[in-house]
């Protein structure tokens, strides 16, 4: 090849590959499964006030029951990649969901703020799986250069988990305290345990490209040795960091601050989210048709840090303007960078630990940004607080924009 003839990082003008009918069937029951996780993670955020005062606790600790699911996802990260391509999608998958319901209904019976967060820890572990399953089984059944729309849609999964438990969780505990959010996350993940269990299969082409054993030592250091994996993971930490810890706050800020009632404050805080369930797809399929991840988890960044001066400053209509705004730009990142993954990875079968990489990255971001947000906003404030999220969003463009796609 010429210097002149530059592979693009797609290559839209390749014949694409037919895709497999119970593909579809197949990304339906992960979407539903994955949806699972952000349900029982973010129960937290809507009725956080709520438990700041049952529990006695202050901003911190509230803060910690976010950051322990992140604290179990980072150490996860890496042994669910080997977990999965040793045991493969369908026990691996089911053993997330069993954690997830069963770390909801511990919870549910916690007398404690101890017992509750030891829950929250069961939770960490299907979270942490289900974030590694879930993309790999769809790289599996999609071609590459069909990966893009169904990780859109996947994409959403955090989204439709977050406004869901969102809306829910504030009429739930005027009527029947917070344990019955806890209950009610604890059902949904024993419906998909079942689903899951009944409907995952391999595709028929797997012993073609399936799982090998996982190459540890030597093997396992050339899949790590990519420095692209890990400017994406770095630039993954930083969209965790800036939207975990709005997520987590936000809908604290509007009630306590602003004066919205819990439900309100939930539903304002969610309208960001409800728009990322149209503009994480719309990424995904432009980012096949015009044959480019990058523009899509990089340049949203720049956005992010002009908004980013605003959500805690800004009133009355300007507050959902603004939260619309960031939910247009903020379904292109997780869309593009799952979608990545498995591309910059040398080998196929490395797919499973490029995937780890980027839960590294944004487990850390999940892990620190509640937790400094919380202790930003004791000592300079909410406004303060929020600018701090700004050169958070210019080390997420460097590092995105650097990242190389064959």
């Amino acid at each position: 090849m010429s210097p002149k003839t530059k592979p693009p990082e797609l290559n839209s003008a390749q014949p694409k590959s037919a895709v497999l009918p119970y593909a579809w069937v197949i990304l339906a029951v992960v979407y539903f499964a994955s949806v699972a996780a952000p349900f029982n993670q973010f129960k937290v955020p809507p009725i956080m006030p709520e438990l700041i005062t049952g529990f006695n606790i202050d901003l911190t600790q509230a803060g910690l029951l976010m950051s322990i699911i992140a604290v179990i996802g980072l150490v996860l990260a890496l042994p669910a990649g080997i977990l999965l391509q040793r045991y493969g999608p369908k026990l691996t998958g089911l053993v997330a969901l069993a954690c997830l319901a069963g770390g909801s209904a511990f919870g549910a019976l916690s007398g404690s703020f101890g017992l509750l967060l030891a829950g929250r820890v069961i939770e960490g572990f299907g979270v942490g799986l289900i974030s590694v399953v879930a993309p790999a089984v769809i790289a599996m059944w999609f071609p590459p250069e069909r990966q893009g729309g169904p990780m859109g849609i996947w994409a959403t999964w955090v989204p439709v988990g977050t406004v869901v438990m969102y809306l829910a969780a504030p009429t739930l505990i005027i009527s029947s305290g917070w344990q019955s959010v806890w209950w009610l996350g604890a059902a949904f993940a024993a419906v998909m345990f079942v689903v899951y269990a009944v409907l995952i299969r391999r595709p028929p082409n797997a012993d073609a490209t399936g799982s090998e054993t996982p190459p540890l030592g030597p093997e396992l250091r050339k899949a790590l040795a990519n420095r692209n994996i890990w400017l994406l993971a770095l630039m993954f930490a930083c969209f965790n960091m800036v939207f975990v810890s709005q997520g987590s706050y936000y809908p604290t800020f509007l009630n306590t601050v602003r004066e919205f009632s819990l439900g309100q404050a939930a539903l304002i805080a969610s309208l960001g989210t409800i728009v990322v369930l149209a503009s994480a797809p719309l990424a995904g399929w432009l980012s096949d048709k015009i044959g480019s991840r990058r523009l899509f988890f990089s340049l949203p960044f720049l956005v992010f840090a002009v908004l980013f001066l605003f959500p805690y400053t800004v009133t009355g209509v300007w507050i959902p303007i603004l939260m619309v705004l960031q939910g247009v730009f903020a379904g292109t990142v997780p869309t593009a960078t799952f979608a990545t993954a498995p591309e910059v990875m040398k080998r196929p079968q490395w797919a499973g630990f490029g995937l780890s990489a980027i839960l590294i990255g944004q487990n850390i971001g999940q892990l620190l940004g509640p937790l400094l947000f919380g202790e930003a906003v004791k000592n300079l404030g909410w406004a303060g607080a929020g600018y701090l999220l700004i050169p958070i969003c210019l080390v997420g463009f460097i590092s995105g924009w650097m990242v190389k796609i064959r």
